[in-house]
């Protein structure tokens, strides 16, 4: 087994409970951790044997084009989404963090982890 680490993916979306938020938007930062067989692939040194780390950053950007209230919520659709498309991954686990959250004090992010 082994890890693959997408980090610091930095997004700019439209994500909030306020309505506001959804208007200007926020800087939002993603990281990834894909946990698969890399046997298989260290050997072969073929993509078709590997998880495809470009696709999985393309679902993450188009998940977080979708517009959502929670952080939650866009961590669950992107661990869906990548357990729908990519096959040979046995454990993902998500940050999503947004910078500068409104919460009426000087706070540098608010963040939620999951994993599958």
């Amino acid at each position: 087994m082994g890890l693959i680490l997408i980090e610091n993916m930095e997004f700019y979306s439209f994500h909030g409970h306020f309505r506001e938020e959804r208007i200007v938007g926020n800087k939002f930062l993603v990281d990834l951790t894909i946990e698969t067989d890399m046997k298989l692939a260290a050997e072969s040194d073929n993509l078709k044997d590997a998880v495809n780390y470009q696709r999985a950053y393309d679902i993450v950007k188009a998940q977080m084009d979708m517009k959502s209230h929670l952080l939650e919520h866009i961590a669950g659709r992107i661990l869906e989404a990548i357990y729908a498309e990519l096959k040979g991954i046995a454990k993902i686990t998500i940050k999503v963090s947004k910078m500068n959250p409104p919460m009426g004090g000087k706070i540098g992010s608010v963040s939620v982890v999951m994993s599958r």
